[in-house]
């Protein structure tokens, strides 16, 4: 069945962050990081945010970093940005 979904959406010209829950990371320079499709946020201080995503977690270090913006499915965070990080996890039974 999966695979004829997948068939589909490429037949659609669908993007694969619209059909599965693989997040997608937008990063703007130094200062704009947005996550779309996230799971939550783990961890925040103004120098460091763990954001867990249906497979990993997503690690990001910097200065003055804030929750700019936040819904149900996007995650914008603004600040002096020095390094994004991700942390794999084990497949889901």
């Amino acid at each position: 069945m999966r695979k004829k979904v997948k068939k589909l959406d490429e037949i659609l010209e669908i993007p694969v962050e619209l059909s599965t829950n693989i997040p997608k990371v937008t990063i703007v320079g130094f200062e704009r990081v947005l996550i779309e499709n996230y799971r939550g946020i783990l961890e925040y201080q103004d120098y460091f945010v763990r954001v867990n995503t249906h497979i990993g977690i997503l690690n990001i270090n910097g200065f003055n970093l804030n929750l700019e913006e936040m819904t149900t499915d996007d995650l914008l965070i603004t600040g002096k940005i020095e390094s994004i990080d991700f942390e794999e996890v084990g497949e889901e039974e």
